[in-house]
């Protein structure tokens, strides 16, 4: 049976309304895009895979959270910018039609923005409960998402849209924080690679630096006259150069 409960991003509030958002534009595409104001069907085809893009690379990012901080950020970062042109094309549609973008102080805006996602309550089953948590999230904005009045529902994705990069901004400013503290995989993959070559010279009788008096541990020269040469090196590098000959 697949295990997928392993992946966190099914519990992040950004995956869920990147979910709604992409849901509400496939429909707002298939309602009001048409031969006459799409004829190449290229705007269906941009909005719709925008819209794809953003729960799609929060979910890659997250699931890279263990093996690659750096890529969870970039990734993450991409569903940002994906989210921005996203939010662009719905303010071009109002733009188009001679009509504005809800100002901030409009009782639509604040009662869209004020909709705050339900925590999810998953247990075992959990694709098939996180389908049903972001389906529930949707239909909260259903007053709006299914009217006849393509610059409502227009307004309402743009709000979201903005919402949620709100969000991701946030979401982006923790890995950062994170990757602060704990470094990435690499890092940790070089960190521990050095302690094992320092408990490796310990047993193996290696010289203690000259500089710092650390145990050395043995490098080879990548460059220079000495490339492909080996020499024993302090093992706090980069903070001691200290070197011995071999």
């Amino acid at each position: 049976m697949l295990q997928i409960t392993k992946f966190s991003f099914y519990w992040l509030d950004t995956w869920v309304m990147a979910n709604v958002i992409q849901l509400a534009t496939q429909d707002f595409c298939g309602r009001f895009l048409n031969h006459t104001n799409d004829p190449c069907g290229r705007q269906y085809d941009q909005m719709t895979q925008a819209a794809r893009s953003a729960p799609a690379n929060i979910a890659e990012g997250n699931s890279r959270h263990s093996t690659s901080k750096e890529t969870e950020m970039k990734l993450t970062d991409v569903a940002r910018a994906t989210l921005a042109e996203l939010a662009n094309d719905y303010l071009n549609w109002l733009l188009r039609h001679d009509k504005l973008p809800w100002s901030i102080y409009s009782p639509e805006y604040t009662q869209v923005a004020n909709i705050q996602l339900e925590k999810p309550e998953y247990q075992d089953d959990v694709l098939y409960q996180s389908s049903i948590h972001i389906l529930k999230q949707k239909h909260r904005f259903d007053t709006w998402l299914q009217s006849e009045d393509s610059m409502i529902v227009a307004n309402c994705i743009l709000v979201l849209c903005n919402r949620l990069i709100m969000m991701v901004n946030k979401q982006i400013e923790n890995q950062i924080s994170t990757f602060r503290v704990e470094g990435g995989f690499t890092e940790a993959l070089t960190a521990e690679r050095l302690a094992h070559r320092t408990e490796q010279s310990l047993h193996n009788d290696a010289p203690t630096c000259p500089v710092c008096g650390k145990p050395m541990i043995k490098r080879m020269a990548k460059k220079g006259i000495n490339s492909g040469k080996e020499f024993w090196s302090c093992s706090g590098y980069p903070e001691c150069n200290g070197t011995r000959n071999i």
